[in-house]
């Protein structure tokens, strides 16, 4: 199921009225363009009309979304704007077809995918928009399970743990690669992302699980990978619904949709070497919390020079009001300012 924008509208209504008080202050933090913190990099874009396409991360969808929305509402309303999240994966497959301006991700693009654009004519540039953590979680009657470590989580989802279906029928695969094993007695029932998501490969990657894997002697080819037999979905929301329908459930999604189920679900901690660490808005600024990461958007830059509607929506991205109030009403951290300045920085010498 692809996700689409329509649980952001309110978002939107409320974010207004920030945008409309920044649009008639001005800019009294000296400078133009994408550096404003209002709708003012965009203004005399009433007229503006066109198309927009966006595609990719589930997780950077809320963020894209709710600019899209502001963007509509308050600058280029004659300007038609789709946001489509079926994964970070089949965004950059749209992508470098030349099927979509702008592809969200949840991770930065892999050599293979880079391949791709090069090989269809695709440049592009790189533009990161907030910092996520990846929430592991599971149902809130499932008290046994508080923090997992490096070792845990790969007993639990890596590749050797296939076959493994209840939560103590990993305490033996968590001993050998340094988990704390003594899981309860109960069914394991892990939903989760799967391959097609950025979210899968940023998991894989945060927790160490080729790494451990590649130790355990897996093969190459199959190392940086989850195991084979959970229930995978590109849709946060069914992930969530999961965690509500099984006291022994198991899965992750992105830091805002666990915010957005609240008590719904159980966070659980990860301890990435330094103790147990909760996903918040601190730990994840700070890296603290070992699953943190970055988000992206790519823009095809022969887009920029084809449609100025991209280029609009793109100066609009990476305002105040985008960058900082967007990523924040849409439940993720916003970058420290010296990254922020850098992604306004990349944008200006790519749009001209």
């Amino acid at each position: 199921m692809r996700k689409t924008r329509k649980w952001l509208v309110a978002l939107a209504a409320a974010l207004s009225l920030s945008v409309v008080a920044a649009a008639c202050g001005g800019n009294d933090e000296g400078g133009g363009g994408t550096g404003a913190t209002g709708a003012t990099a965009a203004t005399g874009s009433q007229d503006l009309t066109g198309t927009i396409t966006i595609s990719g991360s589930s997780t950077v969808l809320p963020i894209s979304s709710l600019v899209a929305e502001l963007f509509n509402q308050e600058v280029a309303p004659n300007v038609s704007i789709s946001v489509d999240g079926p994964g970070t994966g089949d965004g950059f497959v749209l992508f470098c077809n030349g099927e979509t301006d702008i592809s969200d991700a949840s991770r930065p693009i892999e050599q293979e995918e880079m391949d791709a654009c090069a090989k269809a004519g695709i440049d592009y540039v790189e533009l990161a928009v907030a910092y996520d953590g990846i929430t592991v979680m599971t149902n809130p009657e499932n008290a046994d399970v508080t923090c997992l470590n490096n070792g845990d989580l790969y007993a639990l989802f890596g590749p050797e743990s296939t076959g493994i279906d209840t939560w103590n029928g990993a305490d033996s695969l968590a001993k050998k690669v340094g988990g704390t094993d003594g899981f309860p007695s109960a069914p394991l029932e892990i939903t989760a992302p799967g391959q097609e998501s950025g979210t899968y490969d940023a998991f894989i990657d945060l927790s160490g699980i080729e790494d451990t894997a590649l130790e355990q002697g897996v093969p190459e080819d199959e190392a940086a990978s989850l195991r084979t037999d959970y229930t995978s979905s590109p849709d946060d929301n069914v992930i969530i619904k999961a965690m509500e329908g099984s006291p022994s459930s198991l899965g992750f999604v992105g830091f805002a949709y666990a915010g957005q189920a609240g008590d719904q679900i159980k966070e659980i901690e990860v301890d990435g070497g330094s103790g147990c660490i909760t996903p918040t808005r601190e730990t994840i600024a700070d890296g603290s919390y070992p699953l943190s990461r970055t988000l992206y958007i790519y823009v095809n830059k022969a887009k920029i020079a084809e449609n100025p509607a991209v280029t609009a929506f793109v100066d609009y991205y990476v305002t105040d009001t985008g960058i900082i109030d967007a990523v924040q009403q849409a439940g993720y951290v916003e970058l420290p300012t010296d990254q922020i300045d850098a992604t306004r920085s990349t944008w200006q010498s790519a749009a001209g």
